[in-house]
């Protein structure tokens, strides 16, 4: 079975799929990775992949609509990494998702109207019995350093794990995934290397588990570009 990354939120808007899009380029690179739509009505994935092979945007990146979880876990057993991007709302069905999950990303900014429902999650996650240690947030479409310190500082009075990095909210990122491109493979190089000092603690901790479940490790750390 392959390592599972899932990426959660109680509400839209807070960068789920663009974090999901990210790792699945990056990951696509060193391992056979998949990302699960489970979101397939809105199609926003999967029509960034589209894009993506239009434009030549980088290594392929297999994106598969899924009605369910269940589904996504079954039909993947041939990979070493998936990725499951879920609805943007939280239901007992993230519970599942979560359970079966080596690791659940639940992306925010830094206003309170994403701070509260977030770290809520995680407390409903964790009465449910998912190990504090698989969950982590990820700062992101903050507007300055200041921002990022502000969730940085909530989360961990809350007593969850925080990525390093952050992705702010910058027009060059939206350009780069209408163009079927991830945050990663931005023109502008300050702001990759933003994006990748997240995206790598993620790898990272993808790898990790694999070595962890295997021995060996499949995957490698990030380049620099």
């Amino acid at each position: 079975m392959p390592v599972i990354v899932s990426f959660v939120s109680q509400k839209g808007g807070v960068g789920k799929s663009t974090l999901a899009r990210a790792l699945l380029a990056v990951a696509a690179h060193t391992m056979k990775v998949r990302l699960a739509d489970l979101d397939p009505q809105q199609g926003s994935v999967i029509a960034w992949e589209r894009a993506r092979r239009r434009h030549g945007s980088g290594p392929p990146c297999e994106v598969v609509p899924y009605a369910t979880a269940g589904e996504a876990l079954g039909a993947s057993a041939d990979v070493d990494l998936l990725i499951i991007d879920t609805p943007a709302r939280t239901s007992r069905a993230t519970l599942e998702i979560a359970r079966h999950s080596h690791l659940v990303v639940q992306p925010t900014g830094a206003s309170a109207d994403d701070l509260i429902p977030a770290v809520l999650t995680f407390h409903e996650l964790m009465k449910e019995c998912v190990p504090k240690e698989r969950l982590v947030v990820a700062v992101c479409r903050v507007l300055s350093g200041g921002e990022e310190g502000i969730v940085r500082a909530y989360v961990k009075d809350a007593g969850y794990d925080v990525l390093p990095g952050a992705i702010f909210e910058r027009i060059a990122y939206r350009e780069a995934q209408n163009r079927g491109q991830a945050i990663t493979e931005t023109k502008s190089t300050k702001l990759r290397q933003q994006a990748d000092t997240l995206m790598e603690a993620l790898l990272n901790k993808v790898t990790d588990e694999i070595k962890r479940r295997t021995g060996v490790g499949r995957g490698k750390r990030m380049e620099r570009r």
